[in-house]
């Protein structure tokens, strides 16, 4: 089959990507025909790998302090923090571009000054 009659592979579940960490995991496990199969790239699996060893290691933390594991975070708090991030993705872009104006500004009218000096000294 051409690639391009090929289908592209569906988003995979985290439950799935699991199951492919875990399958790589076996020994003499053929890790390229794994991730090839499940449609994946090694720079892929390489982060599914660090994930889950940041997960491990966050819940080991918390079972070795005796702490319980977070309340999930009801819909509408979600929602606004959400929001509210969006929000201030775009404050900062906005003022990024801003800034970039400004410092383009502060170049051109020194280059102007410049020009103005120059002309004066011939």
């Amino acid at each position: 089959m051409s690639d391009e009659n090929q289908e592209r592979p569906k988003r995979l579940t985290a439950q799935r990507k699991f199951q492919i960490y875990l399958e790589t995991r076996a020994p003499d496990a053929p890790v390229g025909e794994i991730i090839r199969r499940n449609g994946l790239m090694l720079a892929d699996l390489r982060e599914v790998e660090e994930t889950v060893e940041q997960a491990a290691i966050a819940a080991l933390k918390i079972n070795g302090t005796r702490k319980a594991l977070p309340a999930d975070v009801p819909p509408e708090e979600y929602a606004r923090v959400a929001n509210e991030l969006q929000e201030k993705v775009k404050a900062l872009a906005d003022l990024t571009v801003e800034y970039q104006l400004f410092k383009k500004k502060q170049i051109w009218e020194s280059e102007q000054e410049r020009k103005r000096k120059s002309s004066r000294s011939n």
